[in-house]
């Protein structure tokens, strides 16, 4: 099955859904390619990228699982089909 590259941009805004959030990144381990989390404590929230290689259902499900989240917020960005 054909893989694409994307980066999962994550705001954590309620640290209460941060260990359903690792849980959930837990699940989906043998897809990440990467992890960066960044404490912000000035703002009050953590910035984390997620790097993926995954077929475009399997992301689209791990980014659906964590926009259902209260108090997280996330954008993906893939890298082109025709690369």
């Amino acid at each position: 099955m054909e893989t694409r590259i994307a980066v999962i941009g994550i705001v954590v805004e309620e640290e209460d859904s941060v260990e359903i959030l690792n849980e959930i990144l837990h699940e989906y381990r043998h897809y990440i390619i990467g992890r960066m989390g960044i404490p912000y404590p000035k703002k009050g929230v953590s910035v984390i990228s997620i790097a993926v290689d995954a077929p475009q259902s399997t992301i689209s499900a791990l980014t659906g699982k964590i926009g259902k989240l209260s108090g997280i917020s996330s954008k993906t960005a893939y890298q082109n089909v025709n690369a």
